[in-house]
């Protein structure tokens, strides 16, 4: 039987009552494994490196706090070791809590909350690319000031090189985590409580 990663990252199997819940929803679990297939198992490697692919997904699940930064730190230090000691010794200057940012002008601005506009330093810069910095820039700008998303980011993103089928795979890959650190905290919690 193939893995499938939530279940993975839960640490459920066949025959635990979080495991047999999860069956109640067979397209929502089948949807959400053929999502980190197509993100993490594709072919299609030419916009998005598996190493960038694995960076920003260790990078994005570190900067939300998530228990699966271990699974994908454990992918990423298979494929890059350099990489992931490069992030882990930025990871310190880059976690905060959020969300917060700017909205567009009008009633909601007094929701406006001041917080962390992360830049790479020039010495993950130099480790890891302008490239790949740029994308782990507009994944904190994903993770902590989602309202602060414009066209000047997306820019700032293919002037370090990225074209717009990869922006698009980027913002995907930051998106499906997302998806699937709360998935998994969420049946994490009712495997303690369905003992």
């Amino acid at each position: 039987m193939p893995i499938d990663v939530i279940d993975h990252l839960v640490g459920v199997q066949e025959g635990d009552p979080v495991f047999a819940l999860r069956l109640q929803r067979p397209e929502a679990k089948r949807n959400a494994q053929s999502s980190y297939d197509a993100l993490f198992s594709s072919d299609e490697l030419k916009h998005v490196s598996r190493l960038e692919r694995l960076a920003i997904a260790y990078w994005a699940v570190a900067l939300a706090h998530s228990n699966t930064a271990a699974h994908y730190g454990k992918l990423l230090a298979a494929e890059s070791p350099q990489t992931i000691a490069a992030l882990e010794a930025a990871l310190s200057d880059a976690v905060t809590t959020g969300p917060y940012g700017d909205y567009p002008k009008g009633p909601l601005t007094v929701e406006n909350v001041d917080g962390l506009h992360w830049t790479a330093s020039p010495e993950l810069t130099a480790a890891l690319g302008i490239r790949l910095t740029a994308a782990l820039e507009h994944t904190h700008l994903l993770t902590y000031r989602p309202r602060d998303a414009s066209a000047d980011a997306l820019q700032t993103l293919l002037n370090a090189g990225w074209d717009t089928t990869g922006i698009v795979t980027l913002s995907q890959l930051v998106s499906f985590l997302n998806f699937q650190l709360r998935v998994v905290a969420g049946l994490t919690v009712l495997k303690g409580e369905l003992r």
